[in-house]
């Protein structure tokens, strides 16, 4: 088997890669990522030799209609996982025209190409599969009790999370009119190794090792559910061998954290590991909160876990410390990331 992966250089790509590889010994990986600022080719630098020779990289936009359906001519595609996005809501909001162009039209090209090769004259090939990687953010936002599920009505709050909810639509949409085989899964925050540091979790880390300030929105009391990156993986893999097609499977961690509870918590773990008195909670600057930021997101999982029996092995009070360690471990790296056009969005959105 051969899937096409994209975004397989930034965080969640770069860790399904290794995950899947190391799992499925037989199967090959065809990687495509544009490389823009949260793509890093570095993040792929762990895979052994052997996994190399299964898996190929091709720098490409998912918008070009050309190069994606070369890839489909020319390598026997047997599905698609889309991780490729704009996915940040700050950058969303600043500019929301390249979400709406990768986001959305992105995946039409890709359900484009994939509607071609797999159906032939009315019949589905076997086993071919597209899965439409999105978020929670699409539901909009909870009271204080509630729990997104799979019915829970889209309402989108930002420019990201309306094209990823438009994004979803489509996939939905060639499956009711085309009979495509395909799944949807909408996850929680996710956290761990590789992650763009215009992301809370490493952003603080990183803010708090060099003594900056660490920029919290508003109270910081808005609530967020957490998933190890490793455990969304996981979810991935057996959502795609197993999913029902058609269906839609919310992956959520059980692990709420109110936002200035999370930047405590790594004040808290960063001078214990590493001895700094100077890293506490002065560091902490309350700023002016993000346009239309939803209070409270929250996943109810039980379907996944219901239908496919996966749930959540790795809880936040473990995986913080394991995602820190990763940092501290990997200090260049996260200096190789950090260019000029990240210090220019950091100093434009986190006025202090």
């Amino acid at each position: 088997m051969t899937i096409l992966v994209t975004g397989v250089a930034g965080f969640i790509g770069s860790n399904f890669v290794y995950y899947y590889l190391r799992r499925h010994l037989e199967r090959k990986i065809i990687g495509l990522d544009n490389l823009t600022y949260a793509g890093n080719l570095d993040n792929l630098s762990g895979l052994t030799e052997e996994e190399k020779k299964r898996f190929t990289f091709i720098k490409g936009d998912i918008c070009d209609t050309e190069l994606v359906d070369r890839i489909f001519s020319e390598n026997e595609i047997d599905g698609v996982i889309n991780f490729a996005a704009e996915s940040h809501v700050d950058r969303s909001i600043h500019d929301p025209q390249i979400f709406l162009k990768t986001n959305i039209l992105g995946t039409q090209v890709l359900l484009d190409a994939a509607k071609k090769h797999w159906n032939k004259n009315g019949e589905w090939e076997e086993d071919c599969k597209f899965l439409q990687i999105s978020t929670d953010e699409v539901y909009g936002a909870l009271g204080s009790t509630s729990l997104f599920t799979e019915k829970t009505p889209l309402d989108p709050h930002s420019p990201y999370s309306a094209s990823k909810a438009s994004a979803d639509l489509i996939v939905k949409a060639y499956h009711d009119t085309y009979g495509m085989p395909m799944n949807i899964t909408r996850c929680s925050n996710n956290y761990g190794p590789y992650q763009f540091p215009e992301k809370l979790i490493p952003l603080m880390i990183n803010n708090a090792l060099n003594h900056k300030p660490l920029p919290v929105y508003g109270d910081g009391k808005q609530i967020r559910d957490w998933l190890y990156v490793e455990d969304h993986c996981r979810a991935i893999d057996i959502v795609f061998d197993n999913g029902q097609s058609g269906e839609v499977y919310n992956i959520g961690g059980h692990n709420e954290r109110e936002n200035i509870y999370i930047v405590k918590r790594i004040i808290e773990i960063l001078r214990e590991k590493t001895g700094d008195g100077e890293i506490n909670e002065s560091l902490i600057k309350h700023v002016t909160d993000r346009l239309g930021h939803d209070r409270r997101y929250a996943i109810d999982p039980s379907k996944i876990t219901r239908e496919l029996g996966w749930e959540p092995s790795i809880m936040f009070d473990e995986g913080i410390e394991l995602t820190i360690d990763w940092y501290l471990n990997n200090r260049e790296w996260m200096q190789s990331v950090i260019s000029g056009e990240y210090l220019e969005f950091y100093e434009k959105n986190y006025k202090i």
